[in-house]
Formats: C-alpha cells, sequence, structure tokens
C-alpha cells in the first residue's frame, strides 16, 4: 500500500469516529441528566422537572439514533480498511467489542422502548428504573469501548503465539495501566459537554426574553454542574498526563513540545510555538521555565525524554498533537471561567439578570464537543505511528487498497455523512430553538402514569417553517 493511501484510509477513519465520538457523548450525558431530572419529579412534584425530561427525551431519542447509524459503520471500517489489525489483535479487540454489544447495547435496547413510549404504560417506579437502566447502558458502553482503546494504547495482559495476539489475562487487558485515566477523563468530559449544550440552550431563550421556570431550572442545574466537573477534569487530566509520561514518553513530549533533554536544567512549560519536525525545534515559542519540571516531575530540575531521544520514525506528528492539546485546555479553562462567573452570579442574585453571562454560556454551547474532538485526536495522533503501542505499526495493519478506492470511499463519507448528520443536527437544533412546553401552556394531555395522553411522535414535535408546530406537544418522545 502506498503512502497516500495509507494516509486516506487513517483520514477516513479519523472522520467517521470524528462524527461517531459526538452523538455517544452527548447520549451518555442526556442519558444520567434525564435520571437526575425525572427523580427530582418523582420527590418534589414539581411539574418542571417533568417538562424538562419530556423536551430533553426527544433530543436523546434523536441523538441516539445517530449514535448507533455512525457506530456500525465503525465497526465495518475493521474489515474493509483494516484488516491486518483484525487479524493480528482481533482476540483482544473482538471479545471486547461484543461484550459492550451483549451487556450495554442489550441493556439500553431493552428498557430504550420503556423509557421513551412506556410512560403511561408503566409506574413512575418501573419507568425510573428504564431510564437508570437506559444511563447506565451508555456508561457500560463507554466503559467496553474505552477498554478496547485503551488497551491499543498501553496493551497489557497478552502474548503473541503464531504472529498474533493471544490474550493470557482478561483483567490485565481491560484493566490496562491507561484504562482507569481515560475511563474518568471522557465519562466527566461527556457531562460537561452535556452541560455546556444544556447552558446554551438556557441561555438561547434568555437572550430572547424566554424567560419561564423551565428555562431557569436548565441553566441553573447546568451551572451547577459546570463548577463541579470543570476542575474536576483538570485534575483527571492531570493524573492522566503522568500516565502518559510513563507509558508513552514520546506521545507526552510531543504534547509539550519537549525536543531536547539537559542535565540540571528544568524544561519550561512552553504556553504557545510553533513546532518544527525537520529541524527539531520550536519557533515562535512562549515558555515558563521550569514550569513543566514542575508540572510533570514534581521537582525544579526535573528531567523527563525528549523526542529527541527517539528514532524520527517513532515519533507522532508533533505539530497536530502540539495544538490539539492546547485547545482542549484552552478551552477546559474557559470552562472553569464560565463555572465560576455563573457561581458569582448567583451569590450575588442575579444569575438569571447577566446577559453578559448568558451570552459567554451560547458560545461556549458547542466547545465541551470541541474539546472532545481536540483530546481524541491528541490522544490517537500521538500513539502513531503505532496502532498497537510499540506492538503494531498502523503501516502494518492497514488493507492494502489503492489510492483511489480509498479516496472515493472517503468522498462518499463525507457527502453522506454531512447531509444525513447534518439533517439531524438540523432537527435537533429546531427542537431546541422550540424549547420546552409548559405544563400551564399545553393543547394537549398532558399524560403520566395513569392518566390521559397522546401518543409520541418525536419526528412532529419541531416547528415548521413559520415557527408553529406541526402538532400538538408530545408527551413523550
Amino acid at each position: 500500500m502506498d503512502v497516500d493511501a495509507l494516509l486516506l484510509a487513517r483520514i477516513q477513519f479519523g472522520f467517521t469516529i470524528s462524527f461517531h465520538i459526538i452523538f455517544p457523548a452527548i447520549t451518555i450525558g442526556l442519558a444520567s441528566y434525564l435520571v437526575v431530572l425525572e427523580g427530582c419529579w418523582l420527590k418534589t412534584g414539581n411539574p418542571v422537572f417533568r417538562d424538562l425530561y419530556h423536551f430533553w427525551s426527544k433530543i436523546f431519542a434523536v441523538n441516539f439514533g445517530m449514535g448507533v447509524v455512525s457506530g456500525l459503520v465503525m465497526a465495518y471500517q475493521f474489515g474493509t480498511n483494516w484488516s491486518f489489525f483484525s487479524d493480528f489483535a482481533g482476540g483482544v479487540t473482538g471479545p471486547l467489542l461484543a461484550y459492550e454489544v451483549l451487556t450495554a447495547f442489550f441493556l439500553e435496547a431493552g428498557f430504550l422502548g420503556v423509557m421513551l413510549f412506556g410512560w403511561t404504560r408503566v409506574g413512575p417506579g418501573l419507568h425510573l428504573f428504564s431510564t437508570i437502566m437506559v444511563a447506565l447502558g451508555t456508561l457500560v458502553s463507554a466503559t467496553w469501548i474505552l477498554a478496547s482503546n485503551s488497551w491499543m494504547q498501553t496493551p497489557a495482559g497478552y502474548e503473541i503465539i503464531g504472529g498474533r495476539v493471544v490474550p493470557v489475562d482478561w483483567l490485565a487487558v481491560i484493566f490496562n495501566p491507561s484504562f482507569p485515566y481515560r475511563l474518568a477523563h471522557m465519562g466527566v468530559a461527556a457531562f460537561l459537554a452535556t452541560a455546556l449544550i444544556v447552558a446554551a440552550s438556557a441561555a438561547w431563550h434568555l437572550l430572547r426574553n424566554n424567560d419561564n421556570p423551565a428555562i431557569r431550572t436548565m441553566m441553573s442545574m447546568a451551572m451547577w454542574m459546570l463548577l463541579v466537573v470543570a476542575p474536576l477534569q483538570a485534575v483527571i487530566g492531570d493524573f492522566h498526563g503522568l500516565n502518559t509520561l510513563q507509558h508513552q514518553p514520546a506521545k507526552l513530549a510531543a504534547i509539550e513540545g519537549h525536543w531536547e533533554s539537559k542535565l540540571n536544567e528544568g524544561v519550561p512549560l512552553t504556553l504557545f510555538g510553533w513546532p518544527d519536525m525537520e529541524e527539531e525545534k520550536n519557533h515562535f515559542a512562549l515558555e515558563i521555565p521550569r514550569m513543566g519540571s514542575l508540572i510533570l516531575m514534581h521537582s525544579w530540575d526535573g528531567q523527563f525524554a525528549g523526542l529527541k531521544e527517539f528514532s524520527r520514525d517513532d515519533r507522532p506528528n508533533v505539530t497536530i498533537v502540539f495544538w490539539t492539546f492546547r485547545i482542549m485546555v484552552g478551552l477546559g479553562i474557559l470552562m472553569i471561567a464560565l463555572g465560576v462567573w455563573a457561581a458569582w452570579a448567583r451569590w450575588r442574585g442575579r444569575l438569571f439578570q447577566s446577559p453578559k453571562l448568558w451570552r459567554f454560556a451560547l458560545y461556549m454551547g458547542p466547545t465541551g464537543l470541541v474539546a472532545i474532538l481536540a483530546g481524541w485526536f491528541t490522544t490517537e495522533v500521538g500513539r502513531q505511528p503505532w496502532v498497537v503501542y510499540n506492538v503494531m505499526r498502523t503501516a502494518d495493519a492497514v488493507t492494502p487498497h489503492g489510492a483511489f478506492e480509498v479516496g472515493l470511499t472517503l468522498a462518499l463519507f463525507v457527502i453522506v455523512y454531512f447531509i444525513l448528520f447534518g439533517a439531524g443536527t438540523v432537527y435537533i437544533l429546531r427542537l431546541i430553538r422550540k424549547g420546552p412546553m409548559l405544563h400551564e401552556d399545553r393543547t394537549a394531555p398532558e399524560g403520566g402514569p395513569g392518566e390521559q395522553h397522546t401518543p409520541s411522535r418525536p419526528l412532529s414535535a419541531a416547528p415548521d417553517n413559520d415557527g408553529a408546530s406541526t402538532e400538538a406537544y408530545a408527551t413523550r418522545g
């Protein structure tokens, strides 16, 4: 396989996984959010929580469907574009993906129908249990997927027999050295991204004077979540970085833009710059002396391996890794700032009288997803040139297709994905623009356990072009 075909195959996989990772992240966050909303409604009897559950369950249903569709493509690519990888490492990755289907997917599929359409058909306790099971299923799914990906980053519990990976210790395979950090980092990132989307939705309505109890509750809950999990994510990220230093030193050196180790001289923290892989240095670097040593080695003169200590063939693309990491961290700092600002406004009693804060929250809406993508690029590009770190190179894993075939399918993926998922995204935005329907504003029966209800048709919930609803508010979506 020529170099161009290999690059196109990598771009194709990166493109499809970039689309896919967005939907599970929102699904994980929204599922847990729905559990909280339904639990608050059952505990307090406040109809605002029920109204928000109706609203966000529609968005969850559409997002869940897009996540399933985009996930199927990922599985097929292991056989079409990366068949040598599947043949070599399928003894580990195959069972892990099968466990995800047998546990998480069946759990979600078994209770999703009850959650979405069983509002008047089952009791409130059973319905809440169904929502909890769906939320648990999303977390279990993430666990298995991240176990598989983490094994590719820090392989453990295997032997190579007859040219293939054979698992010899499944606990070591699953709980490989980087797995706990990646699972925690991704789970919190999903909650962060969801909180930012909820906050941006509330901010959009507040800026248009659509101020009601449901909108205020959305904003308040999102800001509390952001205040708690944004700093927590920074702490988890620090532990994750220390783990990367131990097990993937070349990746960590690329993240830091650290080229050369010098004895008795602390490593600076490079805030910005332009890494030059040919000249092996950073241009226009803005550095804080010794701060890199303090953060990563907890020592004034601490040293860690620079990129020059690794063969050029064993280095990742430093420019991409360097900048995607800084995008992720920069957005994380803005998330913490938003949470602190909202807490200060709440303390002063001005959370709902601060248009500047609302506008900031609106602009921050997509940043959780952008940060997830930036972190994912840092993780995956930083692993290169290995598909299984220090075990199998990416060039040895790819199916030997020609550049024309891979390029053609990549172009088709781009066209189909933007049409299909673009339409789904536009529909979700229309639902958000419509906003939650309050209990007292409904023209149709409200539904509820043992009460009259309107049949659920989620695709009729968004307004037509003239802004009018195509039919009465559906009580369950």
